[in-house]
């Protein structure tokens, strides 16, 4: 059987052999939209739960937008001059709205990343800048949690008039789903708020997984940020299979939200009868698969439906590395799993642990593989697990310690599918 999997930009196919139990899992995506543009203008002209942003605009003199950074595939070009377009008929002057690229601890957007994050037009007329999240002179601190984080949120974004997110919602491995409150409470908080929601306290409960909502802890405490940081309006979408606009969920942040979420969960969710032996899964594609960093997603997403002891293969692109220098560093250094853990749970949060501690606790679970094609040799010698750099060579390895009849199931949009086994 022939599989096309998401990988960087193009994908890649591999052959399946016969003699294994194969499946592919695919999300049942939503049809596109038939006119992105007039539901757009429809959703934020009649929003769920509030005023239309046009009157919300009325009286304010500014406003600020959140968007998603270079490894999401938000359409920010495309929803932007709607809310632009409302937010202006309101009377707000295009030179007092501002856009904040929502990078939480990721790097800065470069010159070219800008443009194809919000579009040349817009780059023209309004200022265009990058969350630092590690800057705390940028930050505003906006008091303490009811579960005790406290709140650092972006000030460009804080003292604005009216606050505003742009993003998408798909299945999220720890949040639930990813859009609405999250490009506050991650997306444009400062690095001590992060490293708290981002720690074991959250990191290692059960609830605070894919799909897990709204009884969410994290979801919780990212909900209580965003309300501390004055979030007024949200546009979320839905995404077809390449990445075309499904649906918009337009309004008030936590009723808009919770509307798009459970489309999301009918239209992504993909049911097995029972744990597969082995599974083969992606990161997505791009702009996901950039780092080895965002495409443990991948993994998270596969490890509910295999069994205990079973495999799971991973193939991303990974063009730009392992990810930042400290999760590069954690994984250099860690020669198992089990001693990464030990270690977290032993000293302070540091930046971009978290995402290691998800992978050691996919290991925990499962045995590893990898297709890294653009990891270094080195840097692929510190997987926990035989690291590949061809698709097909890798899919071979994993078939190779299966034996005849063994249960396979390929995800090639990886974290696209919401994966579960039946209850």
């Amino acid at each position: 059987m022939q599989v096309r999997l998401a990988l960087d930009r193009e994908g890649t196919t591999v052959d399946i052999p016969d003699e294994l139990d194969a499946q592919v899992l695919r999300p049942r995506f939503a049809t596109g939209l038939e006119d992105e543009g007039a539901a757009l203008a429809a959703a934020i002209a009649s929003p769920i739960g509030c005023a239309s942003l046009e009157e919300l605009a009325r009286g304010k003199k500014s406003a600020a937008i959140a968007v998603c950074d270079i490894t999401r595939p938000a359409p920010n070009k495309t929803v932007l001059p709607h809310v632009i377009g409302a937010l202006q008929a309101g009377g707000i002057s295009i030179s007092e709205i501002t856009i904040v690229i929502a990078t939480g601890l990721h790097r800065e957007a470069t010159a070219e990343e800008l443009e194809e994050i919000v579009g040349e037009a817009i780059l023209k007329h309004h200022p265009v800048h990058s969350h630092r999240a590690r800057e705390i002179e940028e930050q505003v601190f906006l008091g303490e949690t009811a579960g005790g984080t406290q709140a650092f949120v972006d000030e460009r974004f804080f003292e604005a008039d009216l606050h505003i997110t742009l993003g998408f919602i798909e299945p999220h491995l720890m949040a639930g789903f990813s859009g609405g409150r999250k490009l506050i409470g991650i997306g444009l908080a400062g690095e001590r708020t992060i490293k708290r929601l981002h720690s074991p306290l959250y990191m290692r409960d059960s609830k605070a997984t894919e799909g897990s909502f709204p009884d969410n802890p994290l979801h919780r405490e990212l909900l209580e940020i965003a309300a501390m940081a004055g979030h007024d309006f949200m546009v979320d979408v839905a995404l077809t299979d390449t990445r075309a606009i499904a649906a918009v969920f337009a309004g008030e942040p936590v009723a808009a939200h919770a509307r798009g979420v459970e489309f999301v969960r009918q239209s992504t969710l993909a049911t097995i009868d029972r744990p597969a032996d082995a599974v083969i899964t992606t990161s997505g594609g791009y702009p996901l698969d950039l780092t080895f960093y965002q495409a443990v997603k991948g993994l998270t997403a596969a490890a509910h439906i295999v069994r205990e002891g079973g495999e799971i293969l991973l193939a991303a692109a990974c063009n730009e590395g392992l990810g930042g220098p400290e999760f590069s560093q954690l994984v250099r250094e860690s020669d198992d799993f089990s001693e990464l853990l030990d270690l977290l749970s032993e000293r302070a949060v540091r930046v971009d642990q978290w995402q290691a501690e998800k992978l050691a606790m996919v290991a925990q679970r499962a045995q590893l593989s990898f297709c890294v094609p653009g990891l270094s040799d080195a840097d692929r010698s510190k997987l926990w697990g035989p690291s590949h750099t061809d698709a097909q060579a890798a899919v071979d390895g994993l078939t190779e310690r299966l034996g005849d009849g063994a249960r396979v199931v390929v995800i090639p949009e990886g974290p696209y599918v919401f994966s579960q086994l039946q209850n």
